[in-house]
């Protein structure tokens, strides 16, 4: 007799409404530097549907495909071996930013393709090691697949990097990792994170622009001369703060109900990166509290119904893909509006689903595939 299949239209209906929310703020940011760059406004807007579409009927054909055909160490080390080839040949084929790998009018980010790929890796590794996931025969091996990539990744994408970790941490949380090496990961996280920022200027400049934008406490100490000199080596030194200060402007100027859809002005070259990272900003001046709410709101629901799958869900496989793919969402979305808001340093990190970007929406669409498939599946 066929499984009954059961399909979880809250979370369907909440992933589309992000997507189409998306879609439209994409628009509304994009239009008109699309016009005056390329001569014509739907430049931008019609690379995305059309990664949408895509996207979209990628997470259907995975939410019908039931996601233990997925519990395989050929699935789990191919994907992270794939990505990992990809951000070697990307590390070399864009010497510039390491970041792009063209294909034809296409551009790729495989850094956004890590995720799903880390996600199915630790939902196999731990659900196979569940029963000794403090022992150091579960530990080294889990390393040595998780810090290659993250390493791979941080050599352009600190953002993308840092949610990586954050969600293997959460991942062997869930799975009952003591405390003991909890305490050591996040130790070594933290002199690694420190040593990233230390390796390129302008990730130094955005720290500093948060913490002391004007020097003050640098100039303090006898070697801050020497740190200034060699964060004037990034162009991003000019004026640290004008990203998230133009970002608090647009914020704030939107009021409870905001200006009105495509009626913002901190888009109109004030605001840079105003349909990628910094979208969230746009959302608030044209649609205000309200807008902002409504999208917090959106990813709590993903949160919580990730959240109800993982206690529901009877095999480790499916639980910890489902912890997993919930917690990459929803730290994501944490980071772009804590950064946006103020409240943490600048990171180029894409609000999922909402900001401009092909690879971005494509890989948090088959991220939440595999949870839909979960959901159906399961039971």
């Amino acid at each position: 007799m066929a499984q009954r299949v059961k399909t979880d239209w809250v979370l369907f209906g909440c992933i589309l409404a992000l997507v189409c929310f998306g879609l439209v703020m994409v628009y509304s940011a994009s239009s008109v530097v699309a016009e005056l760059k390329f001569g014509y406004s739907g430049y931008y807007i019609v690379r995305q549907m059309a990664w949408a579409v895509l996207g979209l009927a990628v997470m259907i054909g995975l939410m019908r495909l039931d996601y233990r055909r997925l519990n395989s160490p050929a699935c789990a080390f191919a994907s992270i071996g794939v990505v990992l080839f990809l951000l070697v040949v990307v590390y070399f084929v864009d010497s510039r930013a390491h970041r792009w790998l063209r294909l034809g009018p296409v551009g790729i980010q495989p850094s956004e393709f890590a995720k799903p790929a880390l996600i199915l890796f630790l939902a196999y590794f731990v659900a196979l090691r569940a029963k000794a996931i403090n022992n150091r025969h579960t530990l080294l091996p889990a390393l040595v697949a998780v810090v290659p990539l993250a390493v791979a990744v941080v050599i352009a994408d600190l953002g993308t990097a840092a949610v990586l970790v954050i969600t293997a941490a959460v991942v062997f949380y869930v799975a009952g990792l003591e405390k003991k090496y909890i305490w050591r990961a996040l130790i070594i996280g933290v002199i690694c994170v420190g040593a990233a920022v230390a390796w390129k200027p302008y990730r130094m400049v955005r720290v500093f622009g948060f913490f002391d934008p004007e020097y003050k406490t640098l100039e303090r100490f006898a070697w801050g001369e020497k740190v200034k000199t060699y964060l004037g080596q990034s162009s991003f030194n000019r004026d640290p703060g004008y990203h998230v200060r133009q970002s608090k402007i647009a914020v704030g100027s939107g009021g409870l109900i905001g200006k009105g859809l495509m009626d913002g002005k901190q888009k109109l070259f004030y605001l840079p990166e105003a349909h990628t990272d910094f979208i969230y900003a746009v959302v608030g001046e044209e649609l205000g509290l309200l807008g902002c709410g409504t999208l917090v709101v959106l990813y709590l629901v993903i949160l919580w119904r990730g959240l109800q799958l993982a206690r529901s869900t009877q095999d480790d496989f499916g639980r910890y893909l489902a912890v997993g793919v919930t917690s990459i969402i929803v730290v994501q979305a944490l980071m772009n509006m804590s950064v946006v808001l103020d409240m943490a340093p600048a990171k180029g990190i894409p609000l999922p689903m909402i900001s401009y970007g092909g690879s971005s929406l494509l890989s948090t669409l088959i991220l939440l595939g595999m949870l839909l498939s979960v959901s159906e599946q399961s039971g």
